[in-house]
């Protein structure tokens, strides 16, 4: 496939197909399993982590599990949404590595890692000024501002992470294709 590069992403290009077309790079993209089992991993990952993390959104949206207590879900759910973005996490760099040189030319590419770290920025937020605050003591039944906000920013920028994850192979490049 002869793609353009637009000159802002060429320096950025040459360094992901080095990795891309590096050794390591090349047995993921190349072997017959090891592709297919390292996404089948990410999936279960997201799977666990986002599906867990909703159900935590939702409690902060006070649209289920009312009468349980935010801290106890967190409590709870914590060590397996956090289990689960490690395996999002490694298994999506081993997918990097394998494609890094198409991945950069794709405009939904940059848009989902813009979107992830806005969702890790909302979750640091969370974490470390919402929890520790009196925000989550009280009436559980309605929640402050501040818990819905967190929960709702989630749901959204992970919901979006995961659309334009699947935009990538469907947006591959900045330019248009010529139709030849």
């Amino acid at each position: 496939m002869n793609e353009q590069v637009p000159p802002a992403l060429a320096g950025i290009h040459a360094w992901a197909e080095r990795i891309e077309f590096s050794p390591f790079g090349l047995a993921i993209a190349e072997s017959r399993y090891a592709f297919a089992i390292i996404e089948g991993m990410h999936l279960i990952g997201l799977a666990v982590a986002v599906g867990l993390l909703f159900t935590v959104d939702l409690r902060l949206l006070g649209a289920t599990l009312r009468d349980v207590p935010v801290e106890r879900v967190l409590h709870q759910l914590r060590p397996w949404v956090i289990g689960g973005f490690i395996v999002i996490f490694v298994t999506g760099a081993l997918l990097f590595w394998s494609a890094a040189g198409r991945l950069v030319l794709s405009p939904a590419f940059p848009l989902k890692l813009l979107l992830m770290l806005l969702a890790g920025a909302n979750a640091l937020w969370f974490e470390f000024v919402v929890v520790r605050s009196e925000a989550l003591r009280g009436n559980p039944q309605r929640l402050p501002r501040a818990v819905r906000v967190a929960g709702l920013a989630s749901i959204s920028l992970w919901s979006l992470v995961i659309v334009f994850g699947r935009l990538i192979p469907y947006l591959p490049s900045w330019y248009p294709s010529s139709g030849t």
